[in-house]
């Protein structure tokens, strides 16, 4: 049963779990199992997405049941008129607050503007040697992204060398193969947290929020980050 957090009559949100895919991609043969068809058959109505999470990524993932609803809801994301906060672990000791502003290319290779904030909740030395480095040092991250470009907090955590714990694409290598190896954690630890938007239909105000999920808690656990 996925997790609601919350519902009415025109939107319902889930609070995805890591790995699961939104719906159905090329790019996944080996998926038998999504959140659009696992939500519809839940709840017994049509749903559709009005936004995206990586495979990997968990947190809040929100649906709206009717087109009208949809079709509003994608406005207020393309439109920047939403407020998006994701949790994120990321490699070494991150600044205490960081804007990024750093163009990404698009799959054509059309360069879009691309801006993130973040701020550091806490930092975390764990006493394993890692390659030329006597200890293993970590960040726990609040990140709020300014635009919604394709894999735009991987890209940029990536770009200022502080690359998401789990990220296979634009992540570091030897830090994913090295968390497999000690803990057997092959998630990305990234996680959307929180989501604020005017509802569509009320124009009320709505902050949707999102617990973490048990291997980014087991995580925290491990390198005794508390918040």
């Amino acid at each position: 049963m996925l997790e609601i957090i919350y519902e009415d009559d025109y939107l319902i949100a889930i609070n995805k779990p890591h790995g699961l895919l939104v719906h159905q991609s090329s790019i996944a043969r080996d998926a038998t199992e999504f959140a659009l068809q696992m939500l519809r058959d839940q709840v017994g109505r049509h749903v559709s997405p009005v936004h995206r999470l990586d495979r990997k990524t968990s947190g809040i993932l929100l649906f709206a049941f009717d087109k009208d609803t949809e079709i509003a809801m994608h406005q207020q994301f393309m439109n920047i008129q939403t407020i998006k906060k994701y949790l994120a672990i990321l490699r070494g000791f991150a600044p205490d607050a960081m804007d990024i502003d750093y163009p990404l290319a698009k799959e054509n290779g059309t360069m879009q503007e691309a801006y993130t904030s973040f701020k550091t909740l806490q930092h975390a030395e764990i006493a394993i040697p890692f390659g030329k480095h006597s200890t293993s040092r970590y960040s726990l991250v609040e990140a709020t992204p300014k635009t919604g470009r394709m894999h735009q907090l991987r890209r940029h955590f990536s770009h200022i060398l502080h690359p998401i714990i789990g990220d296979r694409t634009h992540g570091c290598n030897k830090q994913n193969k090295f968390f497999l190896e000690q803990w057997n954690m092959s998630t990305m630890l990234l996680h959307a947290s929180e989501l604020s938007f005017s509802h569509p239909v009320t124009a009320a105000p709505i902050h949707l929020k999102a617990n973490l999920h048990d291997e980014f808690k087991r995580v925290m656990n491990f390198m005794n980050i508390k918040i």
